[in-house]
C-alpha cells in the first residue's frame, strides 16, 4: 500500500525537488514575483499536456499538438483580432478536424503516430500561410486574462490547479469518464457493453482539440503576438508531462492532476536550467533526463509492488 502511495506521489515529489533546487540556486525566486515569472508559461503547457492526455487515454499519441498550438496562436493574432466571428468559426473547425482525425484513426485502424505526424506538417503549413513571420496582435481581452494578478498565490498556479481539478472531476469521477478510460483499458469489453468506440474516440480527440485551442490562446495572451513556431517543443512537453505525471501509454491509465503537476515541473525545470546557465540547446536534453530519472524511480516502485 505504501509503495502504491509512493508511486502516486512521485510527480509531486519531483515538483518539490525541482522547486527546492531552484530556490537554492536562485533564492530571489522564493517570492510571489519570482514564482509568477518562472511559471508564466505553465498554463499553456498544462493545457497542451491535458490535450495530449485525452489522446493517450484511448491508447493513441498526438505528434501534432505543438504545431496545432502554433496555428491557434496565428489565428488568434489575425482572424480572431480582425473578425472575431470568423476567428471563432476557424477555431471551431479545427476542433471538428481533430474529431475527424480520431474517426479516421479508428475506422481505418491507422497508427495515430503516423497520422498525427503528417498532420503536424498540415497545421504548420496553414499557420505559415496565415502568418509567414511572427506578428499580429493578441486581442485585448486575452492579454487581460493572462495578466490577471491574484493576491498571495500567482495566477499560473491557481489556473493550473483549477484546470487539473476540473478535468479530474470530469474524467475520473463522472460516468462518461469511466467509459472514456475504458476505451483505453479494455476496448473490447466496452464494445460488448454497447458503447461506441468510434464515438468515444471522436469525443476524446475533440476534447484534445478544444484544450489545444485553449493552450494556443493562452500562449498568445502571454507572447502578445502570433508565431507559427512558437510551440514547436510543446509536443515533447505534453507527452513528457503526461508520463511524468503518472500516465502510461496504454491501458487508459492517466492522471489529470498528475499531468498538470508534470507540466509545472517541466516549466520550473526550464527556469532552473537557465539559472544554472545551461545553453538552450542542452535544456531539452536535461529535461529529458529528469523524465528518465522519474520513470526509473516509478519502475523501481512498481517492481517492488509486484515482488511483494
Amino acid at each position: 500500500m505504501n509503495r502504491r502511495l509512493l508511486r502516486q506521489a512521485l510527480p509531486f515529489i519531483s515538483l518539490a525537488v525541482v522547486l527546492i533546487a531552484t530556490f537554492i540556486v536562485q533564492p530571489r525566486t522564493m517570492s510571489y514575483f519570482g514564482l509568477n515569472l518562472m511559471l508564466q508559461y505553465a498554463v499553456p503547457i498544462a493545457l497542451a499536456t491535458i490535450a495530449q492526455m485525452f489522446i493517450i487515454t484511448v491508447n493513441d499519441l498526438d505528434l501534432s499538438i505543438g504545431p496545432f498550438v502554433g496555428l491557434v496562436s496565428c489565428i488568434g493574432a489575425t482572424l480572431l483580432l480582425d473578425n472575431p466571428a470568423l476567428g471563432i468559426g476557424a477555431l471551431a473547425v479545427l476542433i471538428a478536424a481533430y474529431g475527424a482525425v480520431g474517426a479516421l484513426v479508428h475506422l481505418r485502424n491507422l497508427p495515430s503516430i503516423v497520422v498525427t505526424l503528417g498532420l503536424s506538417f498540415v497545421w504548420l503549413g496553414i499557420a505559415v500561410l496565415i502568418l509567414p513571420s511572427p506578428g499580429g496582435k493578441a486581442p485585448v481581452w486575452l492579454k487581460a486574462i493572462m495578466s490577471v494578478q491574484i493576491p498571495v498565490v500567482p495566477f499560473p498556479i491557481v489556473a493550473a490547479v483549477v484546470i487539473g481539478v476540473v478535468v479530474h472531476l470530469a474524467l475520473m469521477m463522472s460516468s462518461y469518464g469511466v467509459i472514456a478510460r475504458g476505451a483505453g483499458g479494455n476496448p473490447k469489453a466496452l464494445t460488448r457493453a454497447g458503447w461506441s468506440m468510434l464515438r468515444t474516440k471522436i469525443i476524446m480527440y475533440m476534447l484534445a482539440g478544444f484544450f489545444g485551442v485553449l493552450s494556443g490562446l493562452s500562449l498568445l495572451g502571454l507572447t502578445t503576438a502570433g508565431d507559427a513556431h512558437v510551440a514547436d517543443r510543446y509536443t515533447l512537453y505534453s507527452i513528457a508531462g503526461v508520463i511524468l505525471g503518472g500516465g502510461e501509454f496504454i491501458g487508459g491509465r492517466v492522471s489529470p492532476m498528475g499531468a498538470v503537476v508534470g507540466a509545472l515541473t517541466l516549466a520550473l525545470a526550464g527556469s532552473f536550467l537557465i539559472f544554472l546557465k545551461i545553453s538552450p540547446d542542452w535544456q531539452i536534453g536535461a529535461q529529458g533526463a529528469i523524465l528518465i530519472i522519474v520513470l526509473a524511480l516509478r519502475a523501481l516502485v512498481t517492481y517492488g509492488e509486484q515482488k511483494r
